[in-house]
């Protein structure tokens, strides 16, 4: 058998940090284009404004803006007045990424329960998007890029 090459060892290495990191990456795979009409849904209570007034969709103001949700702080808009459960979700450091928001559209208050692990948490969120959160989600990804 050859001798094994310190050029090899590395190839094989980055080969497997490479392979590592792919698995270790949540598969989720949402459709904007989708989500933008299931966002219709959510427009009665939610609008998504650019931070220079744009109108990108123009909505009710019972939730917060989503403009930039997906990479920010769970409860961290400063024009909106939260309920106390997800603020103390926001208290952790928790941030939305595509995932969380999906979920927990799906269902408010049974997120904040497993997230907080309190089962008297609350939402003051009681629309429940049953199907499309996902792309609902990469829809609110995609418009403040």
């Amino acid at each position: 058998m050859p001798p094994v090459e310190h050029e090899d060892i590395m190839k094989t290495f980055i080969l497997l940090a490479v392979a590592a990191t792919a698995m270790a990456a949540p598969a989720f795979a949402g459709d904007p284009a989708a989500g933008e009409d299931t966002f219709k849904k959510c427009k009665a209570c939610h609008s998504v404004i650019a931070p220079d007034g744009t109108e990108i969709q123009k909505g009710g103001r019972t939730g917060p803006n989503l403009y930039g949700v997906i990479g920010r702080g769970v409860a961290s808009d400063p024009d909106f007045k939260y309920g106390e459960s997800i603020a103390a979700l926001g208290a952790t450091g928790a941030v939305w990424d595509e995932a969380s928001l999906a979920a927990y559209t799906a269902d408010p208050a049974g997120y904040l329960k497993q997230a907080l692990g309190d089962d008297a948490a609350k939402s003051k969120m009681s629309f429940k998007l049953s199907a499309g959160g996902e792309d609902v989600a990469a829809y609110l990804a995609s418009v403040a890029q």
